[in-house]
């Protein structure tokens, strides 16, 4: 599944908007496209802009001396790809791998990773002003991971910070 069809909605990802979405939002570029997905019944969201495609569940090649949250790699099309265990990189228990589970591929850093998540939802269309950064009354997971709160007419969206959840908290404080 790639982006064209992630937008068209295709594929079972139905495109659901905020009902405060206006054309005025779309023409001032005020609007955010994420897509969302599943995890314990809670709605996480990732921009539309850093997923290259999504995929099945694939055979994964365990590798040796990594962090328990890297489930392994891939092989897509030629490129070999890290897949982050995104359950297991909140510290959520493991969960079965069902017709369901998914590899979101997604860009950072010029480089292609795997996100695995129990299910992908949908592509949602919000604008900035329905977003709100992480309450400080809220420690740990949304100091490292969570970029803002998506509210969506009767539903939140957490939006994520890829670049945490890739890396180790150590590796980041080093640059």
């Amino acid at each position: 599944m790639n982006i064209q069809e992630l937008t068209a909605g295709k594929n079972n990802l139905p495109i659901e908007e905020a009902s405060e979405t206006k054309d005025a939002d779309v023409a001032e570029g005020e609007i955010v496209q994420l897509v969302s997905f599943l995890l314990d019944d809670v709605e996480y969201g990732i921009d539309i802009l850093r997923v290259h495609e999504i995929i099945r569940f694939p055979d994964i090649t365990r590798l040796p001396n990594t962090p328990a949250f890297i489930k392994g790699v891939v092989n897509l099309r030629g490129s070999v790809i890290p897949v982050v265990d995104v359950r297991d990189r909140f510290g959520f228990p493991r969960a079965d791998v069902t017709d369901l589970t998914r590899i979101i591929v997604i860009e950072t850093e010029d480089k292609l990773v795997g996100l695995m998540v129990d299910n992908v939802y949908q592509v949602v269309r919000l604008p900035m002003r329905n977003i709100e950064p992480p309450s400080r009354m809220i420690e740990g997971v949304s100091d490292e991971f969570i970029e803002g709160i998506g509210r969506m007419n009767d539903r939140l969206v957490i939006i994520l910070t890829l670049e945490n959840i890739l890396f180790e908290k150590a590796q980041k404080q080093l640059q």
